[in-house]
């Protein structure tokens, strides 16, 4: 019994011993001077357990000390709880409550003037007004939801110099230090060494300070919290402000895109902001916390008692162990971070989670051929002279799916991959992506039209319905947008019909003649290479690679524009990028646009610009793919910066990132036909990216048995395609 004594005394096995004394780490002088006195208050009042106060010196230096069992219970805000929870573990059992109506939490919101125009989607150039650097509604919130969302990039992990690109000019008291952008104090007002001071000698510091910077035109856009509209309005205006103020003048931006009035914050925030709450180890019994937290709130609250708890004064601070603000402590029910914080911060601090000192100096490109490594030896070349980091080094594995075990292993940091590739880095190696491609100027989606192109004939009828015994001209055999949507809406509407699941053979019965790349096989119908051309003296006919010259999505096209094939399956842009100029290959010179057409399921015809609504089927584009472990804000960062550079043809720099033809090859490291490389946002998993058509499609694929008897599912079209394809894989 003895011995067990002693081992609860030296804090071994405290939880087994129910926490005879709670050990409160402190971050500051004056916190230990309160916790001090907070002890010896709880100890004369006989509560229990015991408090006894340990020196930590900070929020981060608190958590550690409590995750190796040398202190028991901190207070932190959301930031900190955030990485608390994120590292250690640590979970909240006490949270703050600072009034009724609010409960535990207040709100971070965007505010402007009601004739300004500005929208959550429109801020980049606006002169923005903060409360201070790194302070919860004015930097933390904001900045982190335009990083998490994808509206603000950041290079390096350097997030002040993103904001000052990403803002005309702001105001961010404390941002005055020499490793600062300039522009992030430029609309403060304080006289000399006072501008920019992280404290009321700068007027546009703080909540008012930030809508003053707005309410006096400085500024655009103010990020405060829900209350300080109706502080500093509607009489409550200050007299040293240059007017009086409404707060129907003003109003909120939303995060749909939407704006609402002032006091509509809580369906319009950027997010809600958690209160402060206790922290402590998983394993201990939080209720024990809150019993020794509870009956001194119930003593040393209210007046003329002895001490106060939630109360700074007399220790010359503020916010001490407590906010000052602090109404009550109450018990937290589900003790986790995740759940306390809630979504939208949480995301907020994930945007904010890029830290400069735990970035590789290098970002390891996985490429698997020749033409691959030459150009991206190149892009490195190219990023390295305009000091884009991290730097990019190559790495070389002879198949994609290498080059997934390499990146699970952190062998490789990155790989582009689509379609059943990104399932496959997904599912079986853990993979996530980073960015994606896009390929309309005016589309962010991340996703491509497969297309049935044709002439447009005043003559001819042609129609969907109409493509039997029509020659029919592919991307290659096995691709999405060229075989697997259109030969699976084929089979959906009953005009190719399997037989024993032998599906080349049906599909040779179905068109008259075809090209279809790589469907040069032992057993398959000659039929569907009838129509390929090969290179200019005839060989590689049928090939996979760009020696057939029908290969690939131009290659289609340009099956259908030399009348080889009388329709063509391709994406949407194909057209786009091989007309109106925009090729410099013979065939294609003298192409206009408005000379072809769309095919759309239900029988009729569309303009080519109307694929959005006349389509086969929509498929999920190229995405960088990385280990779980990385930053994908980084990853993203780059690309975005590097496509400033590099991302137009005719950006005058020397490489083209969205460019093969120096390299011989297409779709090296990206598809020829990006136009941007934009962020993930919300898709942040294999399945979020893929979208549920696409993994029905692939996952209906793996789970079919090939039989004569084998039913069709008919829930999407996509579905069908996979269900079509019972002899191959697909792949974008």
């Amino acid at each position: 019994m003895r011995s067990f004594q002693v081992l609860c005394f030296l804090g071994v096995l405290r939880a087994a011993c129910g926490l005879p004394h709670i050990r409160w780490c402190t971050i500051s002088v004056e916190e230990m001077a309160k916790c001090n006195d907070m002890n010896s208050a709880f100890a004369e009042a006989n509560i229990l357990p015991r408090l006894s106060c340990v020196r930590g010196g900070s929020a981060s230096n608190c958590t550690y000390l409590i995750k190796n069992n040398m202190a028991d219970a901190v207070t932190l805000d959301g930031g900190s709880i955030y990485q608390a929870g994120k590292e250690y573990n640590l979970k909240p059992v006490v949270g703050e409550v600072y009034d009724q109506e609010m409960g535990t939490s207040y709100y971070a919101v965007a505010v402007t003037r009601k004739d300004s125009f500005i929208t959550i989607n429109s801020l980049e150039g606006a002169r923005s007004c903060h409360t201070g650097i790194n302070r919860t509604v004015g930097w933390n919130v904001p900045v982190g939801y335009l990083i998490d969302s994808g509206r603000l990039a950041v290079m390096g992990c350097n997030i002040p110099t993103a904001v000052s690109e990403y803002f005309n000019a702001s105001c961010v008291p404390g941002a005055n230090a020499a490793n600062y952008p300039k522009s992030l104090c430029q609309l403060c007002r304080g006289d000399g060494q006072s501008k920019c001071e992280r404290n009321s000698d700068e007027p546009y510091y703080d909540y008012s300070g930030a809508f003053r910077c707005l309410a006096e035109g400085a500024g655009n856009v103010a990020f405060v919290k829900h209350s300080t509209v109706s502080e500093n309005t509607d009489g409550q205006t200050l007299p040293s402000w240059s007017q009086q103020l409404h707060s129907s003048d003003f109003q909120l931006l939303c995060r749909d895109g939407s704006t609402a009035e002032v006091t509509e914050w809580r369906s319009c925030h950027l997010a809600r902001v958690p209160a402060h709450a206790v922290v402590v180890r998983p394993d201990t019994d939080g209720s024990r916390v809150f019993q020794m937290l509870d009956q001194g709130q119930q003593r040393f609250r209210g007046k003329g008692s002895s001490f106060q708890m939630f109360d700074s004064a007399t220790y010359s601070g503020k916010n001490l162990l407590f906010k000052d603000s602090t109404t009550a402590l109450v018990p937290i029910t589900n003790q986790t971070y995740q759940a306390w914080l809630g979504e939208e911060y949480l995301h907020a601090m994930q945007g904010l989670g890029c830290d400069p000192s735990r970035l590789p100096e290098s970002l390891r490109w996985c490429v698997v051929s020749t033409e691959e490594i030459w150009k991206c030896g190149k892009m490195a070349d190219a990023f390295k002279k305009k000091n884009l980091k991290p730097e990019i080094q190559c790495v070389s594995a002879g198949t994609k799916e290498q080059c997934m075990e390499m990146v699970q292993k952190k062998e490789s940091d990155a790989v582009t991959l689509g379609g059943a590739d990104i399932y496959t880095a997904g599912k079986t190696y853990g993979l996530v992506p980073a960015a994606g491609e896009s390929y309309s100027a005016d589309d962010s989606s991340s996703a491509y039209y497969a297309v049935a192109l044709v002439k447009r004939n005043a003559s001819s009828a042609l129609a969907f319905s109409d493509l039997n015994g029509k020659k029919s001209c592919h991307t290659g055999y096995g691709r999405m947008a060229g075989w697997s949507i259109p030969i699976g809406l084929l089979i959906k509407r009953g005009f190719i019909k399997p037989k024993d699941c032998n599906l080349p053979q049906a599909v040779s019965d179905f068109f008259s003649a075809s090209c279809v790349p790589s469907a040069n096989r032992d057993n398959y119908p000659s039929k569907l290479c009838e129509l390929c051309i090969g290179d200019g003296n005839g060989n590689n006919k049928c090939a996979a690679t760009s020696q057939e010259r029908y290969y690939s999505y131009s290659g289609a096209f340009r099956c259908l524009v030399e009348d080889s094939g009388d329709v063509a399956f391709v994406k949407h842009s194909t057209v786009f990028e091989n007309t109106d100029g925009k090729s410099h290959d013979p065939w294609a010179l003298h192409l206009k646009s408005s000379n072809f057409q769309l095919l759309c399921p239900n029988g009729a015809r569309a303009e080519v610009t109307q694929y959005a609504q006349c389509h086969l089927g929509q498929v999920p584009a190229q995405a960088v793919m990385v280990h779980a472990d990385t930053n994908i804000f980084a990853v993203y960062g780059l690309l975005d910066k590097a496509q400033d550079f590099f991302g137009n043809d005719s950006n005058g720099n020397g490489f083209k990132m969205f460019d093969s033809m120096d390299f011989s090859g297409t779709d090296l490291l990206f598809k020829d036909s990006t136009v941007k490389t934009v962020p993930v946002r919300e898709k942040r998993t294999y399945r979020e990216w893929l979208g549920k058509e696409y993994l029905e499609a692939l996952e209906g694929m793996q789970s079919l048995q090939c039989s004569a008897e084998a039913a069709i599912p008919v829930n999407s079209v996509v579905l069908l395609a996979a269900s079509a394809l019972l002899l191959g894989v697909c792949s974008s």
